[in-house]
């Protein structure tokens, strides 16, 4: 009897937690939904994510942060619908959903950078992005370039930025994660590191262990470009103004192809709390908000 009666309270149990889950239907606020993150924008997205939770406590999100190679094929292939990149899909890449008559939606939410960092004792605090593509096409020696990784963004857009298909053999390296090239600068001067400028944060502990060994450089377009007529550094007001030659634009692609929790949070992203978010992070928001100030007699 007393067997019987535990069973029935387990099953009532099991029958109500069941049922509380059936209930948080897909909405613009609940749901779950899986996102796939360019890891450059990583602690971003993290974030906005994070406070999105806290607004939406019935909204789930199963993230994936790996380097841009790695997210697009399971974007192509329609096993995930919503990805973060900082850069819009290509032609070809949107003929994978066009062919299916399925929309993409597209929102930029905010800009971001990619930095070059060394060590503090190295005497270089200036370089020209001449400079930077002359070592990418095997034209000059002596500054060794290290990548976040061989398959990110960051990677993808200085190879378009100085027209090769690969990197010389000389010269240019590539580590894991944003962080390892952080402590790399950290220890050794020979090195300039090339990263999103996202992981150069005050939320970035590991960052923050060796903040005082590490010097942003600045950085001189190419004459007629924005940003040719001094070296700028990858500061948020640079960003906004769009003299940083490194800018990129971070955007969320939708294809899910209804109005669910992927609209939802592409549209907050772009609110004001969302963009508060990004304006705290250090880089430039999509939109600046208006400041209301009130005074009093």
């Amino acid at each position: 009897m007393r067997n019987t009666l535990t069973l029935l309270i387990l099953l009532s149990l099991f029958s109500c937690k069941r049922k509380k889950v059936e209930e948080i239907k897909e909405t613009r606020t609940s749901g779950t939904m899986k996102i796939l993150v360019d890891e450059t924008v990583a602690p971003l997205v993290q974030q906005e994510i994070d406070i999105f939770k806290i607004d939406y406590p019935q909204a789930t999100f199963l993230t994936t942060f790996k380097p841009e190679e790695k997210i697009i094929p399971a974007f192509l292939n329609d096993s995930v619908r919503v990805i973060v990149l900082p850069r819009m899909l290509t032609k070809q890449e949107e003929k994978y959903y066009t062919q299916r008559n399925i929309r993409i939606n597209t929102s930029r939410f905010a800009v971001d950078g990619i930095a070059l960092i060394t060590n503090q004792s190295n005497i270089d605090s200036v370089i020209n992005v001449k400079d930077i593509v002359d070592i990418l096409q095997g034209k000059a020696s002596g500054k060794q370039l290290m990548f976040d990784n061989a398959y990110s963004s960051t990677f993808k857009y200085l190879k378009q930025l100085a027209n090769i298909s690969q990197f010389p053999a000389k010269n240019v390296y590539a580590k894991n994660t944003a962080n390892e090239v952080i402590r790399l600068v950290a220890e050794d001067k020979n090195f300039i590191g090339i990263l999103g400028v996202n992981w150069l944060s005050e939320k970035n502990r590991e960052f923050l262990k060796v903040k005082d060994k590490i010097k942003t450089l600045g950085l001189k377009n190419f004459k007629g470009k924005p940003g040719d007529d001094k070296f700028y550094k990858p500061t948020q007001d640079n960003l906004i103004n769009g003299v940083y030659p490194f800018l990129r634009n971070i955007n969320i692609i939708d294809c899910e192809g209804r109005d669910g929790l992927g609209t939802g949070f592409a549209v907050w992203l772009r609110s004001q709390r969302g963009q508060l978010i990004v304006l705290k992070s250090e880089l430039a928001p999509h939109k600046l908000m208006p400041r209301t100030i009130n005074f009093k007699e």
